[in-house]
């Protein structure tokens, strides 16, 4: 038999890769929304958490003290552009990554298996097209930055709606595009990555698309963990960038020597541990689903 070549994964066609990562999108944020809401508002707050009164006004805002019931659906802000948002990047990035590996696989796979070996070289390739594809995610980047507005400071938007802000706004809106570019380079690197190297060592997958869903939902732990700890310190500096308001921007370099200066090289990593808490499980699942949906719906349109 002959050995395994880098480009021995079974290729789905366009159309499979976009419902199967638009699918784990809406799925996504139908279980998720509330959780990434938490999570902004931890990593944008400035202040000591000490007791649980005190994360309690964190993460429920001015509706800290009203019932529990009613506070649940505080979470919701932003469900629009949350919605657009994820969709558009799932499918983008899952559903895209795959044409980026399938290029470097037709002109880069015997430099790769020269490099790092055949094992090595397959993950390190599937890594560095997740790299790619996180890079040119920064296009998505006005409808992030609505999103974390709408979550963490509904204020800036002062009863405007979506076009109106597209035409006050304009380029104005892709503010925090490097510190986004810089955090998704690594982290994206690491998602694939990570999730790769134990298709491969774990498993021992030659054909990554045949994995099962547990298969695809243990490499996907391993993949998105290793995403969340690399960006961490770039994405609460994107997050700080993006929550202030339209008329008073301050620049990422700013943020962070402010943050150096008074909060302390920890504040790099604030809301690391609910981020993978909860962030975590949302990336594992909506990962997973799409590389177990885009062979499925693959087998369902030949």
């Amino acid at each position: 038999m002959s050995p395994p070549t880098l480009n021995s994964d079974k290729k789905q066609s366009g159309y499979a890769r976009i419902l199967g990562s638009g699918a784990a999108g809406i799925c996504e944020i139908a279980v998720f929304h509330p959780v990434d809401t938490i999570s902004k508002r931890l990593m944008s707050n400035q202040t000591k958490v000490t007791n649980a009164s005190i994360l309690n006004k964190v993460i429920f805002r001015e509706h800290f003290h009203e019932p529990f019931g009613k506070r649940i659906f505080t979470l919701f802000p932003g469900l629009g552009y949350a919605a657009c948002y994820k969709v558009l990047q799932r499918v983008y990035k899952y559903g895209g990554q795959p044409f980026a590996n399938e290029f470097l696989t037709r002109n880069f796979s015997h430099t790769y298996q020269d490099l790092f070996g055949q094992k090595n070289g397959k993950a390190l390739m599937s890594a560095t097209a997740g790299s790619m594809i996180g890079i040119g995610e920064v296009v998505l980047l006005p409808l992030d930055v609505l999103k974390i507005k709408r979550q963490t400071n509904p204020e800036a938007f002062k009863g405007r709606g979506f076009l109106k802000i597209i035409k006050d706004e304009g380029l104005g809106l892709y503010r925090g595009w490097g510190w986004t570019m810089a955090r998704n380079a690594p982290g994206s690197f690491a998602l694939f990555g990570g999730n790769a190297f134990a298709k491969e060592y774990i498993f021992g997958l030659q054909d990554y698309t045949s994995a099962t869903w547990t298969q695809n939902f243990i490499c996907s732990i391993f993949g998105a963990s290793s995403s969340l700890i690399v960006s961490a310190p770039l994405d609460v500096i994107k997050t700080r960038i993006q929550n202030k308001n339209f008329e008073n921007p301050e620049s990422g370099f700013q943020i962070l020597k402010n943050m150096a200066k008074n909060e302390g090289i920890s504040s790099f990593f604030k809301g690391l541990t609910p981020k993978l808490l909860t962030t975590g499980p949302k990336l594992v699942f909506s990962f997973a689903l799409a590389q177990t949906l885009i062979p499925a719906f693959d087998r369902l349109l030949k």
